[in-house]
């Protein structure tokens, strides 16, 4: 796991070497403690630059950028794959011979071997560039299911990129023109949705994607997508997904270096330590957080779960005054704001402390097998929203009435009505922070001069699944992908960790969304509970809780005051933490990163707004 980054320019185009990569290398430093390197090509129309957190093969052969055949490929790499092994041999037996233990060299490699093609040969998680000096020609990819990030700009004078956004800032060939369409969608949902970024000329490659940089043009594709097509029996169901997690969990297991499971009360992490430790990992760590005095807190679960299953079991306690300092650093290392994340800065700060660099996580698990509310309420909330068409007019008249209702649940259904009936607007609203109409307000109010000030388009991809599936899709390629998995990677790195998520293997995918609907979808995990019969009763039966911080508290207590400037300078109903933390986060962003807005977010002052 690493931090990747570079400057592409066409032939005879104007070297950029020096200090835009230096600052850009910088920029990314907490990535990768254990190393650094850089690399031109021959005409210096390619550089790129390394920090390394060394995980497989941590000795000087591993080092990167990494090339082959005298500088004819070379590459810059993170992420992990875990069936390099087994590329490995196949390679093997086509005459390659490699110089080190690493799965970046197998990379390169099944490149030379296997074209664009070799991306779906890679079983892991990965974001990568291979510049190919024959061809003139920078390759760039990222993993199916968007674990890794990969940022880039482009014009016809040059093309960089890099795992954060701040990198592109950095490098100073990034304008700090702030994208209103990407502002609105985050004031929306939390995070902002892929491509998007919230530079008017930067994006994020998206998951399943590839792109090929060639005479000063950047062509992308995608090269895989999430389906959900039954070829599977109920009756096989549990075999082939226990076959699945136990393959992917021995896979995720391969490290030179100190591995644990950042482990809650819950079923997800739970399966994996009880698969880790039938394989025979007894020396994997346990890592959970606790909340003392709150509801939310599992860590008297998880210490029984790790006795029981005779690990060591090490415990970060969040208080209300320990939260506060950990805030400014959330806020600090955020590389896009979110109302997510922190709880995972928290408890990689103290694997890090412990000195483990590897850690499994359940991510992804409730988005497979329906284990959020979602799954039934926003169906439920579609079907009831279709029915309104039958009011005519009305409807329109009922979504004004309900949009001006202080309580924000009000406003977004109010939101619903309004619009065309669709998954898409049922999603977005049931999971969403404020209305559209409130999004683009505070929009034009924090950021005044943000560009593509026109609404974005958010249209429902056509398909012929059923109602649950297309919410478990929604789940996967928004909440998960643009919230979890960015916040997982940002903040574990911002401690070197390395954060592994098991259920979302390309193995364990395809067989699960093989699953009739019926099975794979079945109260409480039960899929998951029975293929990994090892779980304790005393999890099991827990009914599912989501973790929460209790901000709510915190505000009463420590963190009183902690939004009071957010709350009076904003125009539209606040009173939720969430909507603050949403608004907090935004400016705290903007005044690092635009000038401009920096100064609308400081003097947005309103004479008139409603403070609920």
């Amino acid at each position: 796991m690493c931090g990747i980054a570079g400057i592409l320019t066409p032939p005879g185009g104007t070297a950029l070497v020096g200090e835009a990569v230096a600052r850009m290398s910088a920029a990314l430093s907490h990535r990768g403690p254990d190393g650094q390197g850089s690399w031109a090509c021959r005409r210096e129309s390619a550089v790129f630059v390394h920090r390394r957190l060394g995980i497989i093969d941590p000795s000087p052969a591993g080092r990167q950028p990494m090339s082959i055949d005298n500088g004819r490929l070379t590459i810059t790499f993170n992420g992990a794959i875990y069936n390099f092994m087994e590329l490995r041999r196949n390679l093997e037996g086509r005459g390659v011979t490699f110089q080190s233990a690493t799965d970046t060299e197998v990379v390169l490699h099944a490149y030379d071997a296997f074209g664009e093609r070799c991306v779906e040969r890679l079983r892991g998680m990965f974001a990568f560039a291979i510049w190919d000096e024959r061809a003139q020609s920078c390759f760039l990819a990222r993993d199916r299911y968007g674990i890794k990030p990969l940022y880039y700009t482009a014009d016809r004078q040059r093309c960089a990129f890099a795992s954060e956004l701040r990198a592109l800032r950095a490098s100073g060939l990034l304008s700090p023109a702030i994208d209103a369409d990407a502002v609105c969608a985050y004031l929306q949902t939390g995070s902002v949705p892929e491509p998007l970024t919230l530079f008017a000329d930067a994006k994020c490659l998206e998951a399943g994607h590839l792109a090929v940089w060639k005479n000063g043009t950047l062509e992308r594709r995608q090269y895989v997508d999430l389906s959900f097509e039954p070829a599977i029996t109920s009756d096989d169901a549990v075999a082939r997904t226990r076959d699945a997690l136990v393959d992917s969990v021995q896979h995720h297991l391969v490290s030179d270096v100190p591995l644990g499971i950042f482990l809650s009360g819950g079923v997800d992490s739970t399966s994996l330590l009880a698969l880790s430790a039938g394989l025979g990992r007894g020396d994997t760590r346990a890592m959970t957080m606790a909340l003392p005095g709150s509801d939310a807190d599992e860590v008297s679960l998880a210490r029984r779960t790790a006795q029981h299953f005779g690990v060591r079991h090490d415990v970060c306690d969040v208080t209300a005054e320990s939260a506060r300092p950990l805030f400014e650093r959330y806020l600090a290392v955020m590389d896009q704001p979110s109302i997510d994340g922190m709880n995972m800065l928290a408890v990689s700060t103290l694997a890090r402390s412990c000195g483990t660099k590897v850690m499994l996580s359940g991510l992804g698990a409730d988005e497979l097998f329906g284990g959020y509310p979602s799954v039934r309420d926003v169906p439920r909330l579609t079907a009831w929203r279709r029915r309104f068409e039958a009011v005519g007019p009305l409807r329109r008249v009922a979504g004004r009435l309900l949009a001006a209702v202080p309580d924000p649940r009000y406003r977004r259904i109010g939101d619903i009505i309004e619009q065309p009936p669709s998954m898409v607007a049922a999603y977005t609203a049931y999971r969403g922070i404020f209305t559209r109409a409130e999004a683009r307000l505070l929009t034009s109010t924090l950021v005044p001069d943000a560009v593509n000030a026109a609404e974005p388009t958010d249209r429902e991809p056509a398909t012929d699944l059923t109602a649950q599936d297309a919410l478990c899709r929604l789940e996967m390629t928004r909440y998960m992908r643009n919230q979890l998995l960015r916040d997982a990677d940002v903040m574990s790195m911002a401690e070197g960790v390395e954060v592994r998520v098991p259920f979302l293997d390309a193995r364990v995918i395809e067989t699960v969304t093989a699953i009739p609907q019926v099975t794979r979808l079945a109260a409480a995990k039960q899929l998951l509970v029975s293929a990994v019969p090892e779980i304790p009763a005393w999890v099991s039966s827990q009914p599912k809780r989501g973790f929460m911080f209790p901000v709510d508290r915190w505000l009463d207590g420590a963190w009183q005051g902690m939004f009071d400037d957010t709350d009076a300078r904003t125009p539209v109903a606040m009173r939720t933490w969430y909507r603050k933390w949403c608004v907090h986060a935004l400016t705290s962003w903007l005044r690092r990163n635009s000038a401009p807005a920096a100064k609308a977010a400081t003097a947005m002052a309103v004479s008139r707004g409603i403070n609920g």
